[in-house]
């Protein structure tokens, strides 16, 4: 499509509410947890993370969203695939897919069940952890299930308000943050051993602070649902990624740096002890119930609209893996969707709710999905950009880059091994 065939497509509220959506997916594990990674490993770890994670970012969405963007049909990840390479490596990437999501839903579970647990009992609605009860996560998680799974004209009306609000937050409570800055919270540039261990291990959480790939594929199946034209589909959907992005980046690191410079060592490390995120521990020990009200409501909003937006990506690949199984057997026309969707809805609902009995570290969940968003994120799109012949037209010097940042995310867990300080 030419430049000034481009200019005309309006920027409708359809567009708006994926720009939305975008932010709400992003905004989640990086405003909650990255400020006590931040706080653990410091401000220099913090800095140069982020200038190997930023740009990545932006090129490794946009390329995954093409590469996704360009088969004929275009229902789920694991189908899209099985265009390209056939069905066996459709399946078997299809559960990489899947496993990438997996990790992301698990941490989202867990921090929403703890963190409103925390928050009950901080301002005093209940005297004891309701996380610590089967029946808690289950109607929390049941609920937000049933909400995502009424699909994205209804995420839109319910996310919209929620990411707006948490938005303004950010950088409303960025402000109210300077206050409070400590520069002494600042810790010495740590040897160069120690520093490229914890570079290594800060990239998921710098990653995560303004990523929303797992949202990427259900948009891109949306906009080729609502949108005849093939290649009006792929313009608006790239232009919605590239509008989401910079907004993330330009607010999530004025909040970011706000409030790492308001969070001392010892209440990160109490944050990681006690299984909770920054804005938790900062509705603990800040005084003033304004800064308490905005850090429940962002830590909230983050946490519900990211669990929305992820459940889109969850939902489209378990259902893609189904598919792609059942169909080696059956013909398509004969697989009832709505069937589908409710046992898949009650499975994840199920699968959550004992997970979060488990109490696993969120912190931990993250880092170790890091191999995971780097295979598919980045080594996926690059491989099929050389294997496949229609995607050869995106080879281009970013790609290297891209698989770099891949390979890193891919050894970057491995790296806790040589984290002796059991503080951290």
């Amino acid at each position: 499509m030419k430049d000034n065939h481009k200019s005309k497509i309006p920027f409708t509220s359809y567009d708006l509410g994926w720009v939305i959506l975008c932010i709400g997916m992003a905004i989640g594990s990086g405003i909650v947890l990255m400020p006590i990674q931040i706080g653990l490993k410091g401000v220099w770890v913090f800095l140069f993370s982020i200038l190997l994670s930023y740009p990545a970012i932006y090129l490794l969405q946009n390329l995954y969203l093409r590469t996704l963007s360009e088969t004929k049909e275009c229902d789920n990840y694991t189908g899209i695939i099985t265009q390209y390479l056939g069905k066996n490596w459709g399946i078997a990437l299809g559960i990489i897919y899947f496993l990438m999501l997996l990790t992301g839903i698990l941490g989202y579970s867990l921090a929403i069940t703890y963190d409103g647990a925390s928050y009950l009992k901080t301002f005093g609605l209940t005297n004891k952890t309701l996380s610590d009860s089967f029946w808690f996560p289950l109607i929390i998680l049941s609920l937000l299930v049933f909400i995502a799974s009424q699909g994205e004209k209804i995420l839109f009306k319910i996310s919209g308000p929620m990411v707006i609000i948490k938005f303004g937050i950010i950088l409303i409570l960025g402000f109210f943050m300077i206050p409070h800055w400590n520069f002494d919270n600042i810790k010495a540039m740590p040897d160069l051993l120690s520093f490229t261990r914890d570079v290594f291990l800060t990239l998921p959480f710098t990653l995560y602070s303004i990523l929303f790939v797992q949202i990427l594929n259900p948009m891109n199946i949306a906009y080729r649902k609502v949108e005849n034209n093939k290649e009006i589909a792929i313009y608006r959907a790239i232009r919605t990624n590239r509008i989401a992005y910079f907004v993330l980046a330009v607010g999530v690191l004025f909040y970011a740096f706000s409030f790492t410079f308001s969070i001392s060592y010892e209440q990160a490390v109490s944050a990681f002890e006690q299984n909770i995120s920054a804005l938790a521990i900062a509705a603990q020990v800040i005084p003033g119930s304004t800064v308490k009200v905005m850090a429940t409501l962002l830590n909230i909003f983050s946490l519900i609209t990211a669990f929305l937006g992820i459940y889109l990506g969850i939902h489209e690949s378990i259902k893609g893996i189904i598919v792609n199984i059942i169909s080696r057997f059956i013909p398509n026309n004969k697989i009832s969707n709505k069937l589908l969707d409710i046992l898949i809805g009650i499975f994840v609902i199920l699968s959550l709710s004992i997970w979060v009995s488990t109490k696993f570290p969120v912190l931990l969940v993250f880092q170790l999905a890091g191999p995971l968003y780097g295979i598919v994120a980045c080594l996926i799109p690059v491989y099929l950009v050389y294997k496949v012949d229609s995607l050869q037209k995106y080879k281009k010097y970013s790609s290297i880059y891209i698989a770099f940042f891949g390979l890193l995310l891919c050894i970057s867990p491995f790296l806790k091994l040589f984290e002796w300080n059991k503080d951290v």
